[in-house]
Formats: structure tokens, sequence, C-alpha cells
């Protein structure tokens, strides 16, 4: 990977954790607007992936954000970019908790939770479908995905909507938004620490 978090002008796009990596991919979590984000970059070497992890969390962590590997296959690391905060919050929803426990999740706390989603990820061909409640997506529109994945959708979009289509729809304008602002603030010469949001 060639991070390049400290640098003060944009590098070009590529699957490595440069700034405009994560602005594509992880801009709403960046502003606060999102619980999180998962995506894939490229590494050299797991020595290497090591380093630029730590590096990346000492620079996310004052902002309440963290990074973690959740699997790796051939040069690619699948990573968990997410707020804690957010996600205490998302797994306080009563209707969350309830499918998570349906699952078998049995975690007292936000931190168990994430290691038994990557375990479930890292054992199984996909992603379990339970990960919506993980990237801050509403539970009933997870539960409607889980119960039927082929029918009943009202709209797609970041994800699939089954509930509140009217709600999600200004959810994902706000995120289209924020990307856009990002990538146009981070061409103007701004770094990515002055544009991740304090929260």
């Amino acid at each position: 990977m060639a991070l390049a978090i400290a640098n003060k002008r944009p590098v070009p796009e590529d699957p490595s954790l440069s700034e405009r990596f994560l602005i594509e991919h992880c801009s709403p979590t960046l502003a606060g607007l999102k619980t999180a984000n998962l995506f894939t970059a490229v590494f050299q070497s797991g020595e290497e992936l090591v380093l630029e992890l730590g590096e990346l969390n000492r620079i996310l962590s004052p902002f309440g954000l963290r990074v973690v590997p959740v699997g790796r296959k051939r040069g690619r690391v699948l990573l968990y970019l997410y707020r804690p905060e957010f996600l205490r919050r998302d797994m306080q929803d009563r209707r969350a908790d309830e499918l998570l426990r349906r699952c078998g999740y049995c975690g007292e706390n936000v931190e168990e939770l994430v290691m038994e989603m990557i375990r479930r990820v890292r054992a199984g061909d996909g992603f379990p479908h339970e990960i919506g409640l993980f990237l801050g997506y509403p539970p009933e529109d997870v539960q409607g995905f889980m119960e039927h994945p082929h029918s009943g959708c009202k709209l797609t979009g970041y994800w699939k909507v089954y509930g509140d289509a009217a709600q999600a729809e200004q959810v994902f304008a706000k995120y289209r938004r924020c990307i856009d602002c990002y990538r146009r603030n981070l061409e103007a010469g701004k770094t990515l620490q002055e544009l991740i949001v304090r929260t």
C-alpha cells in the first residue's frame, strides 16, 4: 500500500490506502454521516499491512474512527472502517439487537460483536446478511433483505430498502453530496486530517 495521509497534494487514484482512495470509499463515515464502510485495498506484504494499518489508526483514532482487517486474499485486504461510538448507538436499537441475537451473536460489547462479524466473514464464502447492521443500515432494511433477498425491495442505492424509501433516498442523496464535497476539497489541496469530522 502507499499510504499518503500526510501528503498535502492528492495522489492518483489507486486501490491502496491513499487519501483519494479513502475519500472515494469512506467519505460519509469520515464526515460522521455513516457508521461504517467495508472496502478492499491492495497490499504488498503482511508486514507492510500491519505497519500501514497501525499508522492509519494512529491518524484516525483522535477523530473517533478505527480500521480493522476483515480478511486477506492474494494481495488484497478487506477493511472495515468504523466509528465505534456510532456502532454502539446502532446496536442499542432493540430491532438490531434482536436480529443479531437471532443470528447467534452473543457479544456483550461492540468490540466482541465486530470480532464475531469478522470471524463469520472469514469462515464463509460471502458476507453474512446481518453485516448491514455493522454498516449502519436500518434494521428493518437488513431484516427485509434477510427474509426476502429477491423481492419486496422498494429502492436500491447504498443498500436495498424495504422500509422507509423516502427517508433512504434523502440519506443516499446526502452521501452523494458528501462524496462530491470531499472530492472537491481534496482537489483543492485539503488533507485527509482536515476533512475528517471529529465526533
